[in-house]
This record gives structure tokens, sequence and C-alpha cells, in this order.
């Protein structure tokens, strides 16, 4: 009965950790660009009492085994790369990257250290020297800075951004964004702030144009939200909870079994 009880730990633990990923998820619901993670599961070890197809004394072969398992653990938190859902606003500095099928393409901002990062969020805003920045003041990779006297920003599908100004000069190419896919997005490591880094695991970001092959065209005065479905989320959150109750269950029963067991002797 004591191995009964360090396996069910193992399944309270693994479920608490299910419970954290959960519960990032349903805090995320309204975080623009967010992608869910999901909790993936491994079982440990096995102590193999009678291995399968071991041979009997009377030379016949089992066709199977005693195999007692040891419990699970977390084996890793994989981003959901479906795309969320995306609402018209009111902002040409709102932008969505219409992917086809799943978010592989991200934009790219300079981080404080000069590195770069990667966000679906394209709720870009202006800062005091008129530089194209995220909503935590990243700049957009390569920058761009819309001039003093415009009146109207526009960005094309191709991530062409023109610039309109109120004494009626002809508009005014300012820059043009450049975004990042990478073959496994899934492997990309979560920074906060709606950021991601690549990782050998991601592979390294092929830069493009937006609506080149392999990347997805820019929409502008629209905005992709967290790919969150509440529900969803709710269901696994009780689905979680029992699996929960049904390991400290297990305990209480493995338990009662060895008080069972010393009452023997007396």
């Amino acid at each position: 009965m004591m191995p009964a009880l360090w396996t069910a730990a193992t399944g309270m633990a693994g479920q608490q950790e299910n419970v954290n990923v959960i519960a990032n998820n349903l805090a995320n619901v309204n975080t623009s660009g967010f992608k869910r993670s999901m909790a993936q599961f491994e079982d440990l070890t096995y102590t193999q009492i009678l291995p399968p197809g071991v041979q009997t004394g009377g030379g016949d072969f089992l066709p199977v085994g005693v195999q007692i398992g040891h419990g699970t653990r977390l084996s890793g938190t994989v981003l959901d790369l479906s795309i969320g859902a995306v609402r018209q606003t009111s902002s040409s500095l709102d932008l969505f990257l219409a992917d086809a099928g799943e978010a592989r393409t991200f934009f790219q901002v300079q981080l404080p250290n000069g590195g770069i990062a990667y966000t679906r969020d394209g709720s870009f805003k202006k800062d005091g020297e008129g530089n194209l920045v995220t909503n935590g003041g990243y700049k957009l990779e390569p920058p761009i800075t819309v001039p003093a006297g415009t009146s109207k920003v526009t960005v094309g599908t191709d991530g062409s951004v023109l610039a309109f100004f109120t004494d009626n000069q002809p508009p005014q190419n300012i820059g043009q964004i450049e975004v990042a896919s990478f073959r496994n997005p899934a492997g990309l490591l979560a920074l906060g702030g709606n950021l991601f880094a690549g990782t050998t695991a991601s592979g390294q970001a092929d830069e493009g144009t937006p609506g080149q092959q392999g990347f997805g065209e820019i929409k502008s005065n629209m905005l992709e939200g967290s790919n969150v479905k509440a529900v969803e989320e709710l269901i696994l959150l009780i689905t979680a909870q029992r699996a929960f109750e049904m390991n400290s269950r297990s305990i209480t029963t493995a338990d009662e079994m060895l008080q069972t067991t010393a009452g023997l002797r007396r």
C-alpha cells in the first residue's frame, strides 16, 4: 500500500499543475493575441514484477506480464496556436496577422537589451517620439516613426505604412513592417507581456514581408483576441478537480488498508 500513497500523490501534484495552466488561460480570456496552453502528462517508471514474454517453467511464454506503474508527471505545456476571435476596431494601428489555419506569423519587437521578441498582439500605438510601439512600450522591428503633422496612418496588407498629412501633401511611405514565422511555433518561450522568444525547439525565425508565401497578410482596423474559450476551460477545470479528488480518495483508501493491516498484529 505504501507505493499507492506516493503514486496517488503524483496524480494530485499533476492535477494541481493542470489547474495552474487552466487558471492562467482563464485569466487571459481578454488578452489580445493570447495563446492558451494545454498541460500534457506522461507516466512514470514501472516495477517489472513479471516482464511480458517471460518463459514459464513449462517452456511457454507469458502473453502478458505484471507491471506496476508509479504515477504521472507533467511532461510539457503545449501552445494552442489556433487563431483567436477577430474583432473590428476604429484604430488603423490595430493589426491582425491573417494566417491560414493556425498562427505561425508574428510581429517583431525590440527588447530593451537589444534582443528581438515576437508577438501576435497587434494593438500598436505611437509613443512621444512617434515610434510605433506595443502596449508595453516595445518598438516595432524594424522601427517605424510617424512624422509630425501626420493626420492619418494606414497599413497595407503587405505591411507598407503610409502617412497622410494635414496640409494635403501626397502620402509618404514611412516604413515597412517585417514579420517572422517559425517551423515549430509551439516551441517558443513565453516571456510575458504578450511576447515570445525563439528557442532551439522553435527553430530560427524566418523573416519576410506580410502576404508572401508562408507569412500571413496584415489586416488593419482588426485585432485578434485570445483563443481561450471560457466554457471549455471551465469543463477542463471541473475534470481536473474530479481527478484530484479521485487521487485523494486513493490515498485515503491506501491509508485505511494500512490501518487494517497494522491492526492484524493486535
